[in-house]
């Protein structure tokens, strides 16, 4: 069984089709990129997944259950995270204090929340994704003070902290530092392996895609031009001419 089932999704603007009957699914444990030129709709099926928006049409499985019109939080609930373009932080908390807010929904009860320790016993969990994301030396500064290389890191971290089964990944290496690119694939092929869930990463850095993902999926216009594994995209000549010419 697919984690993640996308069936025939549409979401127009007007006359503008911005995506135009997508479908595709993801397998458990499986990295899958999305890419495609700028206005290929590629961010609005994100978040036509996640509930962001409403889709025209077309329906949305998880783990074999239709999820079509669930809200972001009822989402997030069910185990499905995602980054977003712009820095998700809370610039004022620590690093260590986003960790555990990210994490707060999916611990317990809101009664249960509010008589618990200040760190709602997720320090442990914040402590690991600290460690994992080699960020312990900043862990107790103001998120807003950090880089901005390092605040992305933050914002990826919050959305691996609950543990979910299926994160959505929208550009992680925008505004990222060239040399920090290597650094942040190899951190995620490492959290796919250590905690076996899948991914879906939209981005525009193909060496990073090509050497992250299992399979790749280009849009053009709206619409899946082809799908397949890194080195069968790259030898697409309508990929090729459609998307890498561009």
């Amino acid at each position: 069984m697919s984690i993640l089932s996308v069936h025939d999704i549409k979401k127009s603007y007007g006359a503008i089709q911005a995506v135009d009957g997508v479908s595709f699914d993801v397998k458990p444990g499986e990295i899958l990129g999305v890419i495609g030129p700028n206005g290929s709709g590629k961010t609005t099926l994100f978040n036509s997944i996640l509930g962001q928006i409403r889709p025209d049409s077309g329906k949305v499985e998880f783990e074999g259950v239709d999820i079509s019109g669930n809200s972001p939080l009822e989402m997030s609930r069910l185990g499905i995270g995602r980054t977003f373009q712009n820095l998700q932080v809370f610039g004022k908390l620590s690093l260590r204090d986003n960790l555990i807010v990210a994490a707060q929904e999916h611990h317990g009860t809101f009664w249960g929340r509010m008589f618990a320790k200040p760190d709602n016993g997720l320090a442990e969990r914040a402590q690991e994704m600290l460690d994992l994301f080699r960020l312990n030396h900043v862990a107790d500064l103001p998120a807003g003070s950090l880089s901005y290389g390092q605040q992305k890191l933050v914002d990826i971290a919050m959305a691996f902290m609950p543990a979910p089964r299926l994160v959505l990944l929208d550009e992680p290496c925008a505004g990222v530092n060239p040399s920090l690119v290597d650094g942040l694939r190899e951190l995620l092929i490492e959290l796919n392996k250590k905690q076996g869930g899948s991914f879906v990463v939209i981005e525009h850095n193909m060496d990073f895609v090509m050497k992250l993902c299992h399979r790749v999926v280009c849009m053009v216009e709206g619409k899946v031009l082809a799908v397949g594994k890194p080195e069968e995209i790259q030898g697409n000549r309508a990929v090729l001419e459609a998307y890498l010419g561009n």
